[in-house]
């Protein structure tokens, strides 16, 4: 658990990072800022109606990265959906701007969870931190 918390604690503190996916063999990549630990899991939020939906939906490998000060990170993972209201509710409690344009029932929210996730925060300066989870 310390792991995930560690890993999430840094993509908030990137304020944004990037999510990159893949179309049709082509690297697909976006800024995001939604990094929430839920039931032990890492998650991110999107719409449905949104390319990156679809993408992670046809191939769910993902790699996130994200720089804050002199460091920055990188995660390997597998994005899953988690279609459970009590999910999409977690996060966007945690997000409450999200509320405006998002309801945990409106058939649109999706947050998906990180699985056999491997990251590494770096820095010039020194070996990498490395987490999995």
């Amino acid at each position: 658990m310390q792991d995930v918390q560690r890993v999430c604690e840094f993509l908030k503190k990137c304020s944004a990072y990037f999510l990159a996916t893949e179309d049709g063999g082509q690297p697909r990549v976006r800024p995001f800022g939604t990094a929430h630990v839920f039931e032990g899991r890492l998650y991110l939020q999107t719409g449905k109606a949104k390319n990156v939906y679809r993408q992670m939906k046809a191939n769910p490998k993902v790699e996130l990265c994200g720089m804050a000060g002199d460091q920055w990170i990188r995660v390997e993972a597998t994005a899953v959906e988690d279609d459970r209201v009590a999910a999409r509710q977690s996060m966007l409690d945690a997000y409450p701007s999200l509320q405006a344009m998002y309801r945990a029932d409106d058939g649109n929210t999706a947050v998906f969870y990180l699985k056999d996730a491997s990251a590494a925060i770096n820095s010039q300066s020194g070996a990498p931190e490395v987490f999995k989870f």
